[in-house]
């Protein structure tokens, strides 16, 4: 694997590569120019999205934010484009103070559902881990994430707002369906620390997101292997593994095959 043949650089977004080129438990590799992961698409320019859609044929925009952050920092560029579908597909649970079901009265300082959280929730996520959370509160939104992906008539893209959380834990699913090794699905996942001091710029420009990140330290937002680890443990432990999981949530072999037939050289 060569991480610098990975990198997509774009004038408008900093974290932003492609899923190929990464090992396989059958020796393999998974396949280039298929699917990309990416922070927010917002400040994309012209040039931009001739390289996205003209030269690299961009045609799925999967995007896990959140209705308040779409509300707050608009739809992108992207969803102009004739070419270019649009998935929105929010990871957050639609329901209770500041979550998506409220979009429409949007506190701009608590725009991120996971600031308010209750006890039993608290103490659930302490064993699991942050990520599972997006897989018990929307596991609809996960498996139309992973289907948008397997679209054979072009490109597709995943992105939330720094391209770690949310988009890390679709990319993670999305590599193990297409049988990537462990090893692989963590250094991809690790590979956004390389671009952190970009994304946080970038972050830190928002009002959106300006307070929420200066509330802790830069290193607190770094992706470190054990919190991906953690969240492919918690799968393993309760099903089996997260195969499993998506059959029990609906996901059939034929999902698996399309998703795989992108994915796979």
């Amino acid at each position: 694997m060569n991480d610098l043949t990975r990198w997509i650089d774009l004038e408008g977004a900093v974290n932003v590569r492609d899923l190929g080129g990464l090992a396989t438990v059958d020796g393999g590799t998974t396949r280039f120019g298929r699917v990309y992961r990416s922070d927010n698409l917002q400040g994309l320019t012209e040039r931009d999205i001739e390289l996205l859609v003209g030269e690299l044929k961009l045609r799925h925009v999967v995007d896990l934010r959140s209705d308040a952050e779409v509300a707050l920092e608009g739809p992108g560029p992207l969803t102009v484009v004739p070419e270019v579908n649009i998935h929105h597909l929010t990871l957050f649970a639609e329901g209770g103070r500041n979550t998506d079901v409220e979009a429409d009265k949007i506190d701009a300082d608590k725009v991120l559902p996971w600031q308010e959280l209750d006890e039993e929730v608290l103490a659930e996520l302490r064993v699991t881990g942050f990520y599972y959370g997006y897989l018990r509160d929307r596991p609809d939104s996960i498996l139309a994430a992973l289907r948008a992906m397997a679209h054979d008539d072009g490109a597709a893209i995943v992105h939330c707002a720094a391209g770690k959380d949310r988009t890390g834990v679709v990319s993670a699913l999305a590599l193990e369906v297409a049988g990537a090794t462990r090893e692989a699905i963590v250094a991809d996942y690790v590979a956004t620390g390389d671009r952190l001091e970009g994304i946080l710029a970038r972050l830190r420009a928002s009002a959106t997101y300006r307070d929420d990140l200066d509330s802790r330290p830069a290193d607190d937002h770094r992706p470190r292997a054990e919190y991906i680890e953690q969240f492919l443990g918690v799968l393993d432990d309760r099903f089996g593994g997260p195969l499993p999981w998506l059959a029990s949530q609906g996901w059939t072999e034929s999902d698996a095959q399309a998703l795989r037939s992108r994915l796979r050289d």
